[in-house]
C-alpha cells in the first residue's frame, strides 16, 4: 500500500468525518481517479510529436496512454474530424496513489519559483492543475525529450462541495497558495 493511501485511511478519513460530521466512513470524500492530458495542436503538422508525447506520458504515469481524436472539424484550426490531437491516461488504484505521491512530494517542489498551486476547484469537487513542463518528474530523461511540453492533471473526487475537496487535498499534502 502506498504511503499516501495509508495516510488517507488512517489520518485523513477520521479527520474529515469529525470535521464535516459524517455518519459513516463511506460518506467521507475520496479520490476516484486522476487523469493526465496533453493537448497537442502541433500533432497536425508533426505526427512524430505525438509519439514523443505518448512516451513521456507512459514514463510519468506507468501505463499506456490513449491517443485522443478530434470530434468535429474546425476550419480555422485546419482540423478535421478523426485527426489525432492529444494524449491522455486515466489512473486508478495503486498507480493513482503512486502518481499523487510523486506529484506532491517530488514534482511540485521542483518547480521554479514555486509558491503553491492555485486553490480553484470546478464547483463539483474536482481539481485541475496545469504543469508547464514534463521535466518536473524524475522519470523523464532530459536528453530523450524533443521539446518541453505542458500537461494537465485532473483529480476527480467524490466530494459534494469544493470545500470538502479542498480539505481532502490539503490533508493529503497538496501545497495550496496561502
Amino acid at each position: 500500500m502506498q504511503q499516501l493511501q495509508k495516510r488517507y485511511r488512517e489520518e485523513v478519513t477520521p479527520n474529515l468525518i469529525k470535521e464535516f460530521g459524517y455518519d459513516n466512513v463511506m460518506q467521507a470524500p475520496r479520490i476516484r481517479k486522476v487523469v493526465l492530458n496533453i493537448g497537442m495542436g502541433e500533432a497536425l503538422d508533426n505526427p512524430k510529436a505525438l509519439e514523443y508525447a505518448v512516451a513521456d506520458l507512459r514514463a510519468i504515469a506507468g501505463q499506456q496512454p490513449v491517443i485522443t481524436k478530434a470530434r468535429k472539424s474546425v476550419a480555422n484550426f485546419k482540423l478535421r474530424e478523426g485527426r489525432a490531437i492529444g494524449v491522455k491516461v486515466t489512473l486508478r488504484g495503486e498507480k493513482m496513489w503512486a502518481f499523487l505521491s510523486r506529484l506532491i512530494n517530488v514534482a511540485l517542489p521542483r518547480t521554479r519559483d514555486f509558491h503553491g498551486v492555485p486553490d480553484k476547484l470546478d464547483g463539483r469537487g474536482n481539481y485541475t492543475l496545469g504543469l508547464r513542463e514534463q521535466l518536473l518528474f524524475p522519470e523523464i530523461n532530459y536528453d530523450k525529450i524533443d521539446k518541453i511540453r505542458g500537461f494537465e492533471v485532473t483529480i476527480n473526487t467524490t466530494a459534494e462541495t469544493d470545500e470538502e475537496a479542498r480539505r481532502l487535498l490539503e490533508m493529503l499534502g497538496m501545497p495550496f497558495q496561502r
